[in-house]
């Protein structure tokens, strides 16, 4: 195999900060989301978020040349990344949730990069390398770690149950949304698939929301408007775009092996905003988790071509 060139280094050098980009600002929005719990239903947030991101992301589109704002020939593709990863991903996991425990979900989460590499090899016949492999038993590793503490009690602890098979299907889902995404990036921007993934998929957010809204009202209060707007603009508009421009560069299972920097992250920002300790655990499981992917990233796919 002949040695990376400068260009490909920088290309899965910002491959790697695009999607660490994106799980930093996806773990804002789990914070966010679980601080709003009680203010408006999953499917409702979930709705409302991606009915606002539709506006900048319709503006960015717009600014596109004439072929990148066609859906064809990639209708079927984005539709079925609008169903799995924009529709049935949130939802699902949320569900998963309340059936089972932070601890419980996070390390399932931990098998994502796997499942995508699976699925990877199976839908766009993009195998998953030793590297990437090992790579991922590492971040799960360090997510084992960071989670337990190192404490043998927390594993005597863990109890299977259907809530974890429903947080299973929703990490297959995303797994299977980061797949499609590399298929239609091939020969498209990642501002295109993400903004018409996004599109397809809020009318039926719309209908559940309609529908969840008749069990769970939503509770105007004054932090749910901007919080909304945040969690519309950094997680949703942002945290797309920088996913999928990463998944172009790395490939679906190498930008998947930094899925499991969101409990890291998550950790932190628990430090820094709500005072939580960081301890020896945090620290280890976080440097398994980086490095795992930056192992990982070594043996990124050469960069999708798109139009520019």
């Amino acid at each position: 195999m002949a040695p990376p060139t400068t260009d490909s280094r920088r290309e899965t050098l910002i491959g790697i900060a695009l999607v660490n980009v994106a799980t930093l600002a996806w773990a804002t929005n789990m914070l966010l989301g679980r601080y709003l719990r009680t203010d408006i239903g999953p499917i409702t947030l979930a709705a409302a978020r991606m009915a606002i991101a539709a506006i900048p992301f319709a503006w960015l589109l717009h600014r596109r040349p004439p072929e990148d704002r066609q859906m064809k020939p990639d209708r079927g593709w984005m539709l079925a990344m609008a169903l799995c990863g924009v529709t049935l991903f949130g939802p699902t996991l949320y569900l998963g949730l309340r059936y089972t425990t932070a601890v419980n979900a996070t390390l399932i989460n931990g098998f994502g990069p796997i499942i995508t590499g699976l699925l990877s090899f199976a839908l766009i016949h993009e195998p998953m390398s030793r590297r990437q492999l090992t790579g991922a038993l590492v971040g799960l590793a360090g997510i084992a770690v960071l989670i337990t503490g190192g404490s043998t009690a927390t594993w005597r602890s863990l109890q299977i149950n259907i809530g974890d098979l429903i947080v299973l299907v929703a990490i297959a889902l995303w797994g299977l949304y980061s797949v499609l995404a590399r298929r239609v990036m091939r020969h498209r921007s990642a501002l295109s698939t993400s903004a018409f993934s996004a599109f397809l998929g809020l009318p039926l957010l719309l209908v559940g929301s309609a529908w969840e809204l008749q069990a769970l009202p939503m509770n105007l209060t004054g932090r749910l408007v901007p919080f909304v707007v945040y969690i519309a603009l950094v997680p949703t508009v942002i945290g797309m775009l920088a996913w999928n421009e990463g998944v172009r560069r790395l490939g679906s299972s190498g930008a998947m092996v930094f899925y499991n920097t969101m409990p890291l992250y998550g950790g932190l920002l628990g430090a820094l905003l709500l005072g939580e300790t960081v301890g020896p655990a945090h620290l280890l499981g976080g440097a398994l988790i980086i490095s795992g992917g930056l192992w990982a990233a070594r043996s990124a796919p050469a960069r999708v071509r798109t139009r520019s």
